[in-house]
């Protein structure tokens, strides 16, 4: 005798062909996107996944233009070295250094902007206008009885350099006598062509470094 199972009552029958079409639907999309199939719970829903495997594509960053753009080589940084030196003539001077030279930084910075901006409603082309190493020097005195001698004081000398080209010959004299008539006290004003020494004295000594380079040659 054969005994036959009761059959599923009709709503089962609906929620299991309900699950069973949801199901194919998410497997195929999957399919689509790229992706595996997520696993889905016992109530027949999909379980959302937090990866976002799409990121690693070739294509993510296309829209932006730096990754468009070939890799920039750094550049080495060349070595400084002096330009040349233009030489006068009849008419004009070469490349002139404008020397302001004084122990109060406030009043060599100031008479070294008047110089420039002088020069510049002059018309005279100015070149740069940069600062030397600043000096120090000691101010010794000798007992009035005795031999030994003690320190008075510490002077500190600032230098600034107003470089020029192209000043006219008939323009220099007069350039000159406005420069005195406003020159302030303690402020000393010199006047030279430039050379090649003057360019050197702006860099940093490294005595170090010359020992090691004079050792390996």
């Amino acid at each position: 005798m054969v005994r036959l199972s009761p059959c599923p009552p009709f709503g089962e029958k609906m929620l299991s062909f309900r699950n069973e079409l949801l199901l194919k639907q998410a497997a195929a999309l999957c399919r689509l996107i790229g992706q595996r199939p997520t696993p889905h719970s016992n109530s027949g829903f999909l379980v959302q996944s937090s990866t976002r495997n799409y990121r690693s594509q070739p294509t993510h960053g296309i829209g932006r233009f730096k990754h468009l753009l070939p890799p920039e080589t750094p550049k080495k940084k060349d070595k400084q070295i002096a330009k040349e030196i233009k030489a006068g003539s009849d008419s004009e001077y070469g490349v002139l250094n404008v020397q302001v030279t004084g122990y109060s930084m406030i009043q060599v910075e100031h008479y070294t902007q008047y110089v420039h901006n002088l020069c510049t409603r002059l018309s005279v082309k100015v070149d740069e206008c940069y600062a030397k190493p600043t000096r120090t020097k000691e101010v010794m005195l000798l007992q009035e009885h005795g031999n030994k001698m003690y320190q008075d004081a510490m002077l500190t000398t600032h230098e600034r350099v107003v470089q020029v080209s192209g000043l006219s010959a008939t323009l220099a004299p007069i350039l000159m006598e406005v420069l005195i008539m406003n020159q302030p006290e303690g402020v000393q004003l010199l006047v030279k062509e430039h050379t090649e020494a003057d360019y050197q004295v702006r860099f940093k000594a490294r005595p170090e470094l010359e020992n090691l380079v004079a050792s390996m040659s």
